[in-house]
């Protein structure tokens, strides 16, 4: 199995919808094939309590904007690691020590990446 062409379209509005709040190193993991029920994993870091929260809010209106159906979310009142559930695809928003103490890549280290395109970003001239 693969991820879904559902999951691929919500992958790249959570990526962009976290890249505009400064979210960082971004991985999207196809979990299809150990994870019947979900096809991606969303993995973004945060620099602080605040970034992490901005970062996830952002991406839950993008998504839901888009028509997508919030499943579950949680851990919002801490803002450490926030989750949140849209069927096809699941975002983990991480404050940096968070994503290094839990390593979600090296747990799913043998799940295919998906390629994120994020928007050019136009820097303005001086």
């Amino acid at each position: 199995m693969t991820a879904t062409e559902n999951g691929r379209r919500m992958l790249q509005i959570a990526a962009a919808a976290a890249d505009s709040k400064g979210g960082e190193d971004l991985v999207g993991l196809d979990v299809s094939e150990p994870l019947p029920l979900v096809d991606i994993f969303l993995l973004v870091t945060g620099r602080s309590e605040r970034n992490v929260a901005a970062i996830a809010d952002e991406i839950e209106d993008k998504l839901l904007e888009a028509g997508h159906k919030r499943l579950r979310r949680e851990g919002r009142e801490e803002s450490r690691w926030v989750l949140l559930d849209f069927g096809d695809l699941v975002v983990h928003v991480f404050h940096e020590q968070e994503r290094v103490y839990y390593g979600l890549e090296r747990l799913w280290k043998d799940c295919p990446v998906v390629p994120i395109e994020l928007p050019e970003r136009i820097t303005p001239a001086r």
